[in-house]
């Protein structure tokens, strides 16, 4: 109470709202439109970003260890494998950008997995938004990762003598390329990320799978050198078909059979893999 107050012996004056300003404040407040499938999905491929800004070492897989696979396998076969180191790496940089970017796909589970054991994706699948949102923004972020790793092996390439033909346009295209196939093959780790234990189980199966793809194809060598028995599987291997194609794009030129063949491929693993990651995503 104050001192006017009790030396005129009133009571302090209060404020009443009336009836209709009560009504008003305690009205419910509309509720705010549910997100689209598309902002609900960018979102949270901007959250798998943040988790780069807070952990920069998850970029290592996408600087450091491209720049040791170019440097190694240049320096290391070059002499042997052409004419010079330098002349090595006109063939096989597009290979090598190819195998490291399809080499961290499998973090696409493995972070997957992760979330799920720490209960993260509990709280996701809670909120009204779409549900595959949560899997498709993880993937949307990791393309990111894809371009960077792209970018950082073409770099040095182009520092230790690699010149594609194609110019930027080629670059561009290659780039694309990988990117697309990338992005449809994360989906296969996504799927192992749902069904396997732990992040241990997720990266040995999926390095279990990646090393026979990556090693047996026309990555490092010309397949007409390998036995009839090897070249077989080595012509079917999507990492063959997608080596391949984004060489002629690097080059200037298009191989409309292996292009087709690699745009095939990713869709089969989008369709069967994303349907069943999917569906065993909604029933978890």
């Amino acid at each position: 109470m104050s001192d006017t107050a009790i030396s005129t012996g009133r009571s302090p004056s209060v404020y009443m709202p009336s009836a209709e300003a009560l009504a008003t404040v305690l009205a419910p407040a509309e509720r705010p439109a549910r997100p689209s499938a598309l902002s609900a999905s960018l979102t949270f491929g901007w959250r798998a970003l943040l988790k780069i800004k807070h952990v920069p070492e998850q970029l290592f897989d996408v600087t450091a260890f491209p720049i040791i696979m170019v440097l190694m396998f240049t320096y290391l076969f070059g002499g042997a494998l052409a004419d010079s180191p330098r002349a090595y790496l006109q063939f096989f940089l597009p290979g090598i950008m190819v195998t490291s970017v399809v080499m961290i796909t499998m973090y696409t589970g493995v972070g997957l997995n992760s979330d799920i054991e720490k209960g993260v994706f509990d709280r996701i699948r809670t909120l009204p938004v779409w549900r595959p949102a949560a899997l498709v923004g993880m993937i949307f972020g990791d393309v990111l990762r894809y371009v960077l790793a792209a970018v950082v092996i073409l770099t040095v390439g182009v520092v230790l003598g690699f010149r594609p033909d194609g110019g930027l346009l080629g670059v561009l295209a290659g780039i694309g390329l990988l990117v697309v196939f990338s992005f449809a093959f994360s989906w296969v780790w996504t799927f192992f990320g749902l069904v396997l234990r732990s992040e241990k189980s997720v990266m040995g199966t999926s390095m279990m799978v990646l090393f026979p793809l990556t090693f047996l194809s026309n990555v490092f060598v010309d397949p007409s050198t390998m036995p009839g028995w090897l070249q077989a599987f080595v012509k079917i291997n999507p990492i063959t078909q997608l080596v391949t194609s984004v060489r002629a794009a690097m080059a200037g030129s298009m191989d409309g059979p292996s292009t087709m063949w690699m745009l095939l491929w990713s869709a089969f693993f989008v369709v069967v893999f994303g349907t069943l990651t999917m569906y065993r995503y909604t029933r978890r």
